[in-house]
């Protein structure tokens, strides 16, 4: 197992190493570049994972640059969220910085790039730029615009500067090659005209850099020595380093591309987490169906799971799909060595003790973590009327049923063994009753007598409702001929309520908590979890369907 957790070296450190020997590197710098427009994903979880590993491991350092040249969805609200989240995994940034803190170079490198002949400013619209553009298999033709003069091209782009044009009416453009089999370096757009109010900017400016244009830039200027991204950008490096070029930077970074994460089940488009959260189809970011990280930390996801996962998935150049019971087997042993063992019954049944004198309660000890004497142990009550779980008793078992039957009896945890004589339906035909005879001489650690099964409860006396919300999958992948559109693919059923009892102790516990309800699966205090209220959420189920 061990082995698993131990990732053989990856490319990129490779071409890190390369780079130090071959250059003479002495300082590492990366950056994570997220852009403020919602709140990361897992899948965001890996590129910063890449981006801050690689610079711990090489001594060197990261900074957090918000990628806020974009205004239109753009808000504090998720800056503050993604700080939040990167802290919560566990790492920290070197510098905090901001794009729009580079507004006024990319200006002046954009009217650089004019006098140099390089940019111009076109008028044609975004449908006729495309038409423009050309095909993967056909080259490209050049604007009409596009042989204006240096000083045309200057009052243009500054008159664009100064709010004079519409949206959309005006395009400066790099000008390079409209032949070029690479469509990313047929004159793409360097600024465009956006009359919006910008979070960190305010009304300064009504024309914005395009992310091609002004991503190369600050990685310049920071000293960035490695640019990684991910896959869809390697199309994107030659513009990434004629930028570079033509805006005469000493120093040069290396711009690197690794394949994104894909999780089975699992929605990874922010586009389409955006509408599930204003369609109302999830209760917000933080919805535990959510693969965000506010949402996998409020459903019971730790920092240590989730990077023990993003450490076994590794980094690869290919793309390529990673079953999502991983990332749930990485919980699992995480939540297993650490989760206090506690009780708690979801769907309960009510079991009268007949032979236990009524009004006596006795104590009884329980393991907190087994194997850990630092976690200790805790008291409970036993007593004459108990809950255990729907599940844990049949009137007409099937072969090899080892919990509690007619005439059969199960250790009930801790305590004693019980017999079932009898028992209570409703109207429909649901158990609401088993009674029961316990044997005096069989207390828990004070008797050899075995029997098979071992079953949790909860005193009924004792006993707090709680609600306990179980979660599957929100959409399931798509079939090769299933051309419907996601919303139509959602689970009808990823969500669950039931209603049961937990432990005194587990009703004031803090929001966040996690435990092992034993039997039943690790559970963590929701953020409605109140002490009047206990509400609990399924992080994952005792059952791995995941093959080391």
């Amino acid at each position: 197992m061990e082995e698993l957790r131990t990732a053989q070296k990856h490319f990129i450190e490779e071409f890190i190493e390369q780079d130090i020997q071959q250059k003479g590197l002495s300082h590492i710098q990366t950056r994570f570049p997220p852009e403020p427009n919602g709140y990361l994903h897992i899948g965001h979880a890996k590129a910063l994972f890449v981006d801050f590993s690689m610079a711990e491991k090489f001594g060197g350092s990261c900074n957090l640059r918000f990628d806020d040249t974009n205004p239109t969805k753009e808000d504090v609200e998720y800056v503050d969220a993604i700080m939040h989240d990167i802290r919560w995994l566990g790492f920290e940034w070197d510098k905090l910085r901001f794009g729009s803190e580079y507004f006024d170079t990319c200006y002046e490198l954009a009217v650089k790039l004019i006098k140099k002949g390089a940019a111009y400013v076109d008028d044609l619209s975004k449908d006729e730029m495309r038409e423009y553009r050309g095909t993967l298999t056909e080259p490209g033709k050049n604007s009409p615009w596009r042989e204006r003069t240096v000083e045309e091209n200057l009052d243009l782009f500054e008159r664009m500067k100064n709010g004079e044009f519409e949206n959309g009416s005006h395009t400066l453009r790099a000008k390079i090659d409209m032949a070029s089999p690479n469509v990313n370096m047929r004159d793409p757009a360097l600024y465009r005209i956006l009359h919006i109010s910008h979070h960190q900017t305010g009304d300064k400016w009504c024309i914005y850099p395009m992310y091609d244009f002004a991503h190369p830039i600050q990685d310049a200027i920071e000293g960035v020595t490695h640019s990684l991204c991910s896959l869809e950008y390697e199309a994107h490096r030659p513009l990434y380093d004629w930028v570079v070029e033509q805006c005469e930077f000493e120093h040069k970074p290396r711009q690197i591309e690794f394949a994104r994460l894909n999780l089975t089940n699992t929605v990874m488009s922010k586009r389409y987490l955006r509408r599930l959260v204003e369609e109302n189809y999830v209760s917000g970011w933080d919805d535990p169906r959510m693969p965000t990280l506010c949402g996998l930390r409020r459903r019971g996801y730790t920092p240590e799971a989730i990077k023990d996962f993003l450490t076994r998935a590794g980094v690869a150049k290919a793309d390529s799909i990673i079953d999502t019971a991983m990332l749930e087997h990485c919980l699992r042993e995480d939540l297993n060595a650490h989760a206090h063992r506690m009780m708690a019954v979801l769907d309960p049944i009510r079991v009268v003790i007949e032979n236990w004198p009524e009004g006596k309660f006795e104590d009884v000890e329980i393991e907190n973590l087994p194997g850990s004497e630092e976690a200790g142990k805790r008291t409970v009550r036993f007593g004459r009327e108990l809950y255990i779980e729907r599940d844990d008793f049949s009137y007409d078992p099937p072969k090899k049923y080892f919990r509690l039957k007619p005439e059969g009896e199960v250790r009930m945890k801790g305590a004693y063994i019980v017999k079932c004589e009898r028992w209570e339906t409703d109207e429909n035909g649901n158990v609401t009753t088993v009674y029961c005879t316990y044997d005096p001489a069989t207390r828990s650690g004070e008797c050899e007598r075995k029997v098979k099964g071992t079953l949790h409860w909860l005193n009924a006396a004792d006993a707090v409702s709680a609600e306990f919300r179980l979660y599957e999958p929100l959409i399931f992948d798509a079939e090769a001929d299933d051309d419907r559109d996601f919303i139509e693919r959602l689970n009808p059923d990823s969500l669950q309520v039931k209603h049961g009892f937990v432990e005194p102790a587990l009703a004031g516990t803090e929001k966040g908590s996690r435990f092992q309800f034993m039997r039943v699966g690790y559970f963590c205090a929701d953020l409605d979890h109140t002490e009047e209220k206990p509400v609990y959420n399924r992080a994952v189920g005792l059952k791995d369907s995941f093959k080391v």
